[in-house]
């Protein structure tokens, strides 16, 4: 259980991090500057290559919490809550603390280090 909480939160933490660049510098910097500016230039970069980037890693986020909730025993409802705040940016990190603390406290035996 530990190594499959741990996968899902450094996804989260990565597509999060990625959804707030993309969307909050962006697209400010490549729809509100003046097109052939600098930072109109690099916001373009960042939407076209972070964008690519971030598609890519929203789908292993996706894989990596759905299993995590087959493995913690989540309802459906929990699950697509979870998957679908992967999409708005900042609500993100709310649902991995969320999904965390569900975790954390339905499975601490689980997550407990083992005696040697």
């Amino acid at each position: 259980m530990n190594g499959t909480l741990t996968r899902y939160r450094v996804m989260a933490t990565i597509v999060g991090v990625l959804l707030i660049v993309l969307i909050l510098v962006g697209m400010p910097l490549k729809y509100l500057l003046e097109d052939g500016s600098g930072g109109q230039e690099l916001g373009a970069w960042i939407t076209e290559y972070l964008g690519v980037a971030h598609g890519w890693l929203y789908m292993i986020f996706l894989v990596t919490a759905f299993l995590l909730s087959r493995k913690a025993g989540w309802d459906l409802g929990f699950t697509v809550v979870t998957l679908l705040c992967g999409t708005v940016p900042v609500l993100s990190f709310w649902a991995e603390h969320r999904a965390t603390q569900r975790v954390r406290a339905e499975h601490a035996d689980e997550l407990a280090p083992s005696a040697a």
